[in-house]
């Protein structure tokens, strides 16, 4: 494996552990309606587990209140139940083939609750970032060892990949704090 490789590779990784945690983070529940809140929340329908936006249209067209439009009229008693069964807080209320779901503001020990859960997973990333670091590393010195590149050659992408890895965890960081302002929010 050349070194450019190893570098693109790294960073791809890495990429990929900043888009789970944003994933991961954009299901955590804050004071606003926020349509991702249920988009993942899963559905036994026709069979299988589906998102529930592969079923119906999710708009928050207030504040604190979200609708669901569900396409298929036989699928409302299901996603009424998965969005209760998704213990985030939330009652969903049937009118017709609309689910209506208002989004109570959480109360201080919910968003402790919430900013503890963002907390484990940013660390979650964190830790995915700093293994990719050390396997990246580790792959250099294997490099070293069997004389495929020099010792100058092998500090010298250490760095880059530390200098990579400082960055990626800077905007985990960032993330972070973005989603746990945005919880404090009242």
């Amino acid at each position: 494996m050349d070194l450019d490789h190893l570098l693109k590779e790294t960073k791809e990784r890495m990429q990929k552990a900043l888009e789970h945690l944003h994933g991961e983070l954009v299901g955590v529940r804050t004071g606003r309606a926020n349509p991702s809140l249920l988009e993942e929340i899963k559905v036994e329908a026709y069979g299988t587990k589906m998102n529930l936006r592969d079923l119906a249209s999710i708009n928050a067209p207030e504040p604190r209140l979200l609708v669901v439009q569900i396409w298929d009229q036989n699928n409302l008693s299901l996603i009424e139940k998965a969005i209760r069964d998704a213990n985030i807080g939330l009652n969903p209320v049937a009118e017709g083939n609309l689910i209506r779901v208002a989004i109570p503001p959480l109360n201080e020990e919910r968003r402790k609750e919430m900013i503890k859960l963002v907390n484990e997973r940013t660390e979650s990333a964190r830790v995915a970032v700093r293994q990719i670091r050390r396997e990246a590393i580790e792959e250099i010195d294997k490099l070293e060892k069997s004389k495929k590149i020099s010792e100058d050659d092998r500090f010298r992408k250490d760095e880059e990949i530390q200098k990579i890895t400082e960055g990626f965890s800077g905007e985990i960081e960032n993330i972070a704090k973005g989603k746990e302002k945005e919880i404090l929010q009242v």
